[in-house]
């Protein structure tokens, strides 16, 4: 570098420090040495967010939100569009592997304690990424104007519509009438587009609280000292390389392999208002919320319950005060989060199938347990863990 280079680069950098402040929030910055690989779930997300949106840009370039041309126009990018198969592939197979990683990454949060002080503001502000990303995703789900995706929609107006007072004034407000049709069509494609790039900012002020508070570990205890930790570069961005290059693969796998897969066949069919599938079944990543949505005959009350399983969340900084972090170090309270993990992988299981039997049953056990774990479960054992939990889970460390 020339001493004129060098001149320039130090005289931009006074004005505007840009270099070494990446250099200090991306490369110096401390972590934990015993991070495992469920901390990658993070840069999983951002890499899948990041093909969302790409792909995303194309899709818009060539679709047409009108009732009578929208599916026409998903038609042409399968079949006409240079590559457009390609790149809707890329959009259908990122929105599973974005919400895969979401749910593993909050999974994780829950196991390790990531949402206990000083770390509620990530906690919340990933909550929120979350919720836009469901808002966009579901936004983005009716836009092909398939069986699936008209009378899905229609299940969540109806359901909006039995809230007292509001629900049927602010549904015909926010859908431009009274039904699913070019005015509502329009909203949601916008509304679609303008949450997906919002979504950028969640996830820089994600970030930014997560630099101020510093990273969890699998412990649960902050590092005392700088013996105990290690800068991001090259450790931690090796390690994420590492993991992203098995998730590309599976990422590829679902692309190139199995880009219908994940997708039900009914929705390759044009929406007929007229006609109503014999069973509307959600994509896998609503499927738990489609479950506890049905599993009271009250659509009200499942619509109620549904919202609230994911207000809960919210709240889980307040409702756990354990001094403990980790659940590694909660021998009672791990089995009760197991078995929350696998009620939520039942409610999936549930929303998937006819809400009748067995799999009715089943979504009403696991939504009950849902809510019997984060408001009775969970407070009442962290008021059980005192001082002497905390002082085990210090012997862990050591």
């Amino acid at each position: 570098m020339t001493d004129k280079s060098q001149d320039l680069s130090r005289w931009v950098e006074k004005r505007l420090p840009i270099v070494s402040s990446f250099r200090r929030e991306y490369v110096d910055f401390a972590m934990p040495k015993n991070l495992n690989y469920l901390w990658n779930f993070g840069a999983f997300a951002t890499i899948s967010l990041g093909m969302l949106l790409l792909s995303g840009i194309f899709l818009a370039l060539n679709y047409s939100p009108t009732v009578s041309d929208a599916f026409s126009s998903i038609e042409t990018m399968d079949r006409q569009v240079a590559s457009g198969w390609l790149v809707r592939s890329i959009h259908m197979g990122g929105v599973s592997m974005l919400f895969a990683a979401l749910y593993v990454h909050v999974a994780r949060g829950l196991y390790y304690g990531s949402y206990k002080a000083p770390r509620e503001l990530i906690w919340l502000t990933g909550l929120g990424l979350l919720l836009m990303v469901m808002i966009t995703a579901f936004a983005g789900y009716i836009l092909p104007w398939g069986q699936m995706s008209y009378w899905g929609a229609t299940v969540v107006v109806n359901a909006f519509n039995t809230v007292p007072l509001i629900g049927k004034a602010l549904t015909s407000w926010l859908m431009g009438g009274e039904g699913l049709g070019n005015a509502a069509l329009h909203r949601i494609y916008v509304l679609h587009f303008l949450t997906a790039f919002s979504i950028i900012g969640v996830v820089a002020l994600h970030i930014a609280t997560l630099h101020v508070a510093g990273s969890n570990n699998p412990t649960g205890i902050d590092p005392e000292s700088s013996d105990e930790t290690v800068p991001f570069h090259p450790y931690y961005t090796s390690k994420d390389g590492l993991g992203l290059c098995f998730f590309l693969i599976v990422y590829a796998v679902i692309v190139f392999f199995a880009p219908d897969f994940l997708t039900l066949a009914e929705n390759y069919v044009q929406a007929n208002p007229l006609v109503t599938p014999q069973d509307i079944t959600p994509e896998w990543y609503f499927a738990p919320f489609y479950a506890i949505l049905r599993a009271v005959p009250s659509k009200l009350g499942g619509l109620i319950l549904a919202t609230g399983s994911i207000g809960v969340l919210f709240a889980v900084p307040w409702l756990d005060k354990s001094p403990v972090r980790s659940a590694k170090s909660r021998p009672l309270l791990r089995p009760a989060l197991l078995m929350l993990f696998f009620s939520f992988m039942a409610l999936g299981f549930a929303g998937m199938h006819p809400p009748a039997g067995g799999w009715l049953w089943l979504s009403r056990v696991a939504v009950f347990y849902w809510y019997l774990y984060f408001l009775i479960l969970l407070p009442l054992q962290s008021r059980g863990e005192t001082a002497s939990s905390l002082g085990f889970a210090k012997e862990g460390r050591e």
